[in-house]
């Protein structure tokens, strides 16, 4: 029951959030609930007897789910919107990656405030910046040498998030990052990441916290 409790305490808290950058999601939710449901009925319906009813209970329960399914997305967009421009907001949507997604948040800050991150992947190394693209085009190229020093021969990729022209929003950096060619082995981006612990932890940022839905896994 705490765990029933918890799930539906974290649910309306996502609910909220999203509700308050999506303001017809109550109707989308709706909507899809009641074709997903209606659909099931009319298969009960054109089979007749006993199946009408047991389609009636598993559409209720199928609906249920496409539901959510449908959900998750958009709540997980509202939620990288509800942080973005805090200081760390990137961070906290590269380390909400699973599967061979290894994130140091802080490797690089400037008096500007502006940020990096550094992830190891299957695509190599990844140095993503969060502020100005001007201001933090330095910081990242100084970083980019610092960390080639450790990692000699591994792929250096730089990422610049943000809104301004050349930059990846917020809500579109898992996408990106996704979308880098694989260059490494599993074997291997562990051992790039090892080599990279010289390098140190990284500053400690107040990662913005809140309702961050999970995302399905396998990648």
């Amino acid at each position: 029951m705490k765990r029933i409790r918890t799930f539906l305490k974290q649910l309306a808290e996502t609910y909220v959030v999203t509700a308050r950058h999506d303001k017809t999601i109550w109707l989308q939710l709706l909507a899809v609930f009641i074709v997903s449901w209606a659909i099931f009925g009319a298969i009960g319906e054109m089979l007749g007897g006993f199946a009408f009813y047991y389609f009636l209970v598993l559409g209720f329960i199928v609906a249920i789910l496409v539901t959510m399914i449908y959900f998750g997305p958009r709540a997980r967009r509202a939620a990288f919107v509800s942080i973005e421009g805090q200081p760390g907001a990137a961070a906290a949507v590269l380390q909400d990656m699973r599967g061979g997604w290894t994130t140091t948040p802080g490797v690089a800050v400037n008096k500007n405030r502006d940020i990096v991150h550094r992830v190891v992947c299957r695509a190599g190394i990844v140095l993503v910046a969060e502020g100005s693209a001007r201001t933090s085009r330095d910081l990242l190229t100084s970083e980019e040498r610092r960390t080639s020093r450790f990692a000699q021969g591994v792929a250096i990729t730089l990422v610049s998030t943000g809104r301004e022209p050349g930059q990846i929003a917020l809500t579109k950096l898992q996408k990106h990052m996704k979308s880098l060619p694989k260059k490494l082995r599993p074997a291997e981006v562990t051992k790039v990441r090892r080599r990279l612990e010289a390098l140190g932890a990284g500053a400690q940022l107040p990662i913005p916290k809140g309702p961050m839905p999970r995302q399905s896994r396998g990648r």
